[in-house]
């Protein structure tokens, strides 16, 4: 970079005041001032333009790595599974070797039998014998027959 010190600032500014005199020296310093502003932020948009595309380079090596990572463990697991299904079916081709008459035999299918008609309780019987609770329904005719008053003859 360029050195300036005060010595040099001072020099310059009293050039710029004897070649472009005091009348045009203020408007001059503020187009440079805003030249150098301009320039400045241009230098650091490239900067950070600059900083963006290493941050992506960056970020492809890292996404490179993982990728291949996964690849590995992709791999690792689909021989794994490979070895898992060889050895299955060794250890079921050697028990069919041993039983070859035998096939899978699967229970017979059972029709739950559901007695809709007759409820079956959670209270056992005896429970309820005991405590007094009817387990029976009677007809009308029948508790007609049972509480009927006796006739005195």
């Amino acid at each position: 970079m360029i050195d300036l010190g005060l010595s040099k600032m001072a020099l310059i500014g009293a050039v710029a005041l004897i070649v472009i005199g005091p009348e045009k020296l203020p408007r001059v310093a503020r187009t440079v001032g805003t030249l150098l502003g301009k320039a400045q932020r241009y230098v650091n948009d490239v900067k950070a333009e600059v900083n963006r595309s290493m941050e992506l380079d960056e970020l492809k090596k890292m996404k490179e790595t993982v990728e291949s990572a996964a690849r590995d463990v992709e791999s690792s697991v689909s021989t794994a599974a490979s070895d898992f299904e060889k050895q299955w079916q060794d250890a079921t081709s050697t028990a069919q070797d041993a039983l070859p008459d035998a096939s899978p035999s699967y229970p017979e299918y059972k029709h739950p039998k559901k007695k809709w008609r007759v409820k079956q309780g959670a209270v056992p019987h005896w429970y309820k014998a005991r405590t007094g609770v009817r387990t029976r329904a009677l007809s009308g005719a029948a508790r007609v027959a049972k509480y009927r008053p006796q006739k005195f003859n």
